[in-house]
């Protein structure tokens, strides 16, 4: 372990203090559905719960989608910026931001038009349905903001300057907290809102958040020398294709699985609504170290895409191993942090009993789950700095669409093991999509490396 240690020391402390801020960036995202999930269990009951529970998981899908597309453009910014090519970073963000906008609103448009819709046709609680498509509505709207932030976040991160959107992501889930407590619950001579409160409470905060983090970037001195070249109309096909043909990819990646998920509760929901805002706990607090293993895998595929685009395939190894290490000992401590607090953590979500034994329960199998799910969302940022995306996007569908979700239905419904069996299918979608990755992490780097060797030996 020493030895190990020594070897990799300063690639530890190096994707580190670039990997915390992003992490705690990325956990801003579903500290916002933590907030919302929190302030309804206790302040509007378990039906609402459940009601969030349904929506989240639907719009998840599509926020993901959008994300994905985002992350297009780190990888690429963090390559140029690796080969001094600053005047390309600027084009490259106008049209992420044209890519951004229009993606933002189609997948509003979706969720207004097709998501809505299809609540009521799921054999879902009517209660809870009802309760679900005003507050799925708002979710929606607030995409726009959302990717709008997301484009100058993914810009500015790709330079390696990530702890303003830190402490924007921060003091924003104040705000949504703040304005979720006072919608909810009907402070201040507002009316109350019920599930309503918190929709509004995460537009307003995602609006305010987007006009701050373009600020920050558009006035920001250290950032005058990449935006030289930025002019919001200058689009063009080719940095546009450039862009999608990673972001496009990694949306999927993100969407087969969030999706299996939200397939997941949505069979969930068919068995009943108790089971299914016991999934929402459990999958809430599995969701937060999930955000936070995707702040690793981000900052993990800057790392890879600096090294990359300056051909140091050698420190491109040793950097993404590293990153591996990291994630097995967070996942770790926050496994054996679910294990022993099982019965306490669905308390902060939640009063009822019934919910609670179940929530418990499923606590143990994400304890379970932690180190697969840690590794693979690292391997797809290591991966995705390369470059890599299309085979990786085939391994998610297969890990997710082809073993897990089969076999949840086949353990939960079919086999009668009810909640519990969906998340055992799940456990084995995210360990095939773990192993897969790292095989591939594996093949590619090391024909890099081999490469590399190679042209060094012919010189």
């Amino acid at each position: 372990m020493n030895t190990i240690y020594h070897k990799y020391k300063h690639h530890y402390r190096d994707n580190l203090s670039l990997a915390v801020p992003v992490v705690i960036s990325q956990l801003g995202h579903t500290l916002v559905q933590t907030a919302d999930t929190i302030i309804v269990g206790h302040f509007a009951g378990t039906v609402s719960l459940a009601a969030v529970s349904l929506s989240s998981s639907m719009f998840s899908i599509l926020m993901m989608i959008g994300m994905g597309i985002s992350y297009g453009l780190t990888p690429l910014i963090a390559q140029h910026n690796g080969r001094n090519n600053f005047a390309e970073c600027g084009r490259l963000l106008s049209n992420s931001l044209f890519i951004n906008l229009i993606t933002s609103v189609i997948l509003f448009a979706l969720t207004f038009f097709g998501l809505v819709f299809l609540l009521g046709h799921l054999n879902q609680t009517p209660q809870v349905v009802s309760q679900a498509k005003p507050f799925l509505i708002l979710l929606g709207l607030s995409i726009i903001p959302l990717l709008i932030f997301n484009t100058f976040k993914q810009f500015a991160e790709g330079l390696g300057f990530t702890r303003q959107a830190m402490m924007i992501s921060i003091w924003g889930n104040v705000l949504n907290i703040v304005l979720g407590i006072i919608f909810v619950k009907g402070l201040f001579g507002i009316s109350p809102m019920g599930i309503k409160g918190v929709g509004y409470s995460t537009l307003i905060d995602r609006c305010i958040m987007a006009v701050v983090m373009a600020l920050y970037v558009f006035r920001a001195p250290k950032f005058k020398k990449y935006l030289t070249s930025f002019i919001i109309t200058n689009i063009d096909r080719l940095r546009a294709s450039q862009i999608l043909r990673i972001g496009a990819p990694v949306a999927l990646q993100y969407t087969f699985e969030i999706s299996a998920f939200s397939a997941a509760a949505i069979m969930i929901g068919t068995i009943g609504y108790h089971e299914q805002a016991a999934h929402q706990v459990a999958i809430n607090l599995a969701s937060i170290t999930y955000m936070m293993a995707s702040g690793l895998s981000a900052a993990a595929a800057i790392k890879s895409g600096n090294y990359f685009g300056s051909n140091e395939h050698q420190k491109l190894r040793q950097s993404a191993i590293s990153n591996y290490h990291i994630v097995l000992v967070f996942m770790g401590i926050t496994a054996c942090i679910f294990a022993s607090l099982n019965h306490i953590l669905p308390w902060i979500y939640t009063s009822d009993k019934s919910v609670i034994v179940i929530a418990s329960q499923l606590l143990i199998i994400a304890a379970f789950f932690q180190l697969f799910d840690g590794t693979q969302v690292v391997g797809l940022g290591i991966l995705r700095g390369i470059g890599d995306v299309n085979i990786p996007t085939i391994i998610t569908f297969i890990a997710y669409w082809v073993i897990g979700l089969p076999a949840g239905y086949l353990f939960g419904i079919y086999f009668h093991l009810g909640v519990a069996g969906v998340w055992y299918g799940l456990v084995v979608g995210l360990m095939s999509s773990s192993i897969l990755l790292f095989i591939r992490f594996q093949l590619i780097s090391k024909k890099k490396h081999d490469e590399t060797v190679l042209i060094i030996a012919r010189d």
